[in-house]
């Protein structure tokens, strides 16, 4: 099944981007149940060592956010 960006999940494209190389993101795609090409895994980690978080994204991202309310005096 092809891949359909507008599906991508946020847990779908960290993985991603922790691959090195296009036979990584094959794998990773093949157990989502997704088929993918070499040249398409290339085409694919070409726009993702493009792609650039903002600031809280990659805040959050570098661990730097706090899933409950840390500041309250509660």
């Amino acid at each position: 099944m092809p891949i359909n960006k507008k599906e991508l999940t946020k847990e779908m494209l960290e993985k991603a981007l922790q691959c090195k190389s296009a036979d990584e993101l094959i794998a990773l795609a093949k157990t989502g149940g997704y088929e993918m090409s070499k040249e398409e895994a290339e085409s694919y980690l070409a726009e993702l060592s493009d792609f650039e978080l903002d600031g809280t994204a990659l805040k959050n991202i570098a661990g730097g956010s706090c899933y409950v309310d840390c500041w309250s005096d509660d």
